[in-house]
């Protein structure tokens, strides 16, 4: 009989070339009343053009699972390792259709 705490574990797999990553400096995110789709772009110093490197769809629940996991991790890791300085960047100057944050 299988144990109930396994029960509810899920099994999730990692492939190699998933777990090398990918790099992104900047994250653009757009929503509509159905969905958060957050873009991960990799910009390069003095490059006027810029590459979305993945995109991730949400459904809005799932976004803000997310947001409050990130804001859990970050409280976490800054009472490790101090304040994370984020310095004021003035925001970029295009939109993509809809309503758009930057990160």
């Amino acid at each position: 009989m299988p144990d109930q705490k396994n029960k509810n574990q899920i099994n999730i797999e990692l492939s190699d070339d998933l777990a090398e990553g990918i790099y992104s400096n900047l994250a653009i995110i757009t929503h509509s009343h159905s969905e958060f789709i957050v873009d991960f772009i990799k910009m390069m110093p003095g490059s006027p053009k810029a590459k979305v490197k993945s995109r991730i769809i949400l459904t809005p629940q799932h976004a803000k699972r997310l947001y409050k996991a990130l804001k859990d991790n970050i409280s976490k890791f800054e009472s490790m390792h101090g304040e994370i300085n984020v310095p004021h960047v003035e925001p970029m100057p295009y939109n993509l259709g809809g309503p758009t944050a930057q990160a």
